[in-house]
């Protein structure tokens, strides 16, 4: 079993990060790739090739402004095992409202195109939703597979008016593949402050009568 850790980055990682991914828990063969540029989308299709040319059983994209739990791992690996294709670890924006980079729906489709994010998000157990962040998220390769020969190798290209992130989650429910998120697997995003689960649940707003 191997998986591709996969950190696209500028021209530099932050430290919080750098600790976070050498203490994180290794299960099986992984191999570290960072890729630097501008474009972010490019970078991920980059790895998606990269991938597959390593015959990668999984990919994990991990931003490299994102700090995780030291067992992210094995439990990326339980939710593979258990036949899920795409799984998120959940984290938040790093700007208020903090709101979670989840999305219960994702329509794409010009002019007509919707998404709607969520203001309390599902604690119980892992759920489906349309799509998710790629900040820490565990692709299968037939995911890949799939898409790259359906796409011509665009898996992250952006569409019209969306980021990579959604763009792939878009063409991957095209193909019948289901994306997840574990509210167990908890992650922070570093920026002038780190904006975890309790940062972002001091700040929800009680909706207005």
């Amino acid at each position: 079993m191997r998986t591709l850790i996969a950190v696209p980055c500028m021209d530099q990682v932050a430290a919080p990060f750098a600790q976070s991914l050498a203490t994180l828990q290794k299960e099986g063969e992984c191999v570290i790739s960072f890729i630097i540029g501008s474009l972010i989308y490019e970078s991920r299709n980059n790895f998606a090739k990269q991938a597959i040319q390593l015959d990668c059983d999984y990919v994990l994209f991990l931003d490299s402004d994102m700090i995780f739990p030291q067992d992210l791992i094995p439990k990326m690996l339980r939710h593979m095992e258990a036949g899920k294709d795409i799984v998120s670890g959940v984290y938040y924006r790093r700007r208020l409202p903090f709101t979670p980079v989840l999305f219960k729906t994702l329509n794409i489709d010009g002019a007509d195109s919707s998404w709607e994010g969520y203001d309390n998000y599902p604690k119980d157990g892992p759920f489906e939703l349309d799509a998710v962040g790629m900040g820490c998220c565990m692709i299968k390769k037939d995911v890949l597979l799939e898409i790259g020969l359906n796409e011509g190798g665009q898996w992250f290209t952006p569409l019209i008016g969306f980021g990579e992130d959604l763009s792939f989650c878009s063409r991957a429910k095209k193909y019948g593949f289901k994306v997840w998120a574990d509210p167990e697997i908890q992650c922070g995003h570093v920026g002038q402050v780190i904006v975890d689960r309790q940062l972002y649940e001091s700040n929800i707003q009680e909706p207005t009568k």
